[in-house]
C-alpha cells in the first residue's frame, strides 16, 4: 500500500500569496522524508525512494510511541540548533544522526484510510490529533493563516530561515509538482545555491 505514495512538490514562486485561503509554513532546511508506520514497522523514505530508516533512530523511536499504529506522514528530517533553527550542515555531516528530528507538515494516511483527497485544513486537524501527545523526536511544523504571509516571509528572512511554503487550505494532496504549494525562498539563504 505504501509504495503508492508520491511526494507533493511545491512550485517556485516570486511572491507570497495573499488571502484567507492560504496557510504559510516556515521552510525548515532538511531532508524531505515520508514517515511510514505499519504496526511495529517504521520506514523513512526519501524523495528518491531510498530507505533511510536506520539513519535516524530518534524519529523511528518517536513514531513507535504514537498511539495510532498505522500512518503515513510527510515532512523534513532536521537538526535543530539551540536557537530552534534547522542546521543543514550539521544534518549533512552525518555526525548528528541521533539528534535528527522529524518536522511533520502533512498526513497522507491513518488507520488504513487514505487522507490525500481531504482538503489541507482537515489533514492538518488529523495531524494535530495524531501527534497530540507530542512524542519527543517528532514535531508539527507550525503554520499561519491568511494575510500574514508577506510579513511572515520578511520575518523568516530576518531570522536567516530558508523561506516559506504557502499552501491552499482547500486543496487535496497531489503527487508531483503542484501549483497549490508555493515555495518562496530567502535569496540570502545558503539553500539558494543548492538544488531546488
Amino acid at each position: 500500500m505504501h509504495s503508492t505514495f508520491s511526494f507533493c512538490l511545491p512550485t517556485r514562486g516570486t511572491a507570497v500569496p495573499i488571502g484567507p485561503d492560504w496557510f504559510h509554513e516556515v521552510k525548515y532546511d532538511g531532508y524531505r522524508l515520508r514517515l511510514e508506520r505499519d504496526g511495529d514497522r517504521v520506514r523513512l523514505i526519501t524523495r528518491g525512494g531510498h530507505n533511510w530508516t536506520s539513519r535516524f533512530p530518534w524519529i523511528v523511536e518517536a513514531a513507535r510511541k504514537v498511539r495510532q499504529k498505522q500512518f503515513v506522514l510527510d515532512g523534513e528530517a532536521v537538526v535543530l540548533g539551540v536557537d530552534g533553527i534547522s542546521d543543514f550542515n550539521a544534518l549533512h555531516s552525518r555526525k548528528h544522526d541521533h539528534e535528527v528530528q522529524f518536522c511533520a507538515f502533512d498526513i497522507l494516511a491513518e488507520a488504513g484510510d487514505d487522507l490525500r483527497k481531504l482538503p489541507l485544513h482537515l489533514r492538518k486537524t488529523n495531524l494535530e490529533r495524531l501527534l497530540a501527545r507530542r512524542p519527543e523526536g517528532v514535531f508539527i511544523n507550525p503554520f499561519e493563516r491568511g494575510e500574514i504571509g508577506p510579513e511572515l516571509f520578511r520575518a523568516a528572512c530576518r531570522m536567516g530561515l530558508e523561506g516559506l511554503v504557502s499552501k491552499h487550505r482547500e486543496r487535496p494532496y497531489l503527487a508531483g509538482r503542484c501549483r497549490h504549494w508555493i515555495k518562496i525562498k530567502n535569496r540570502t539563504h545558503p539553500a539558494m545555491t543548492r538544488e531546488f
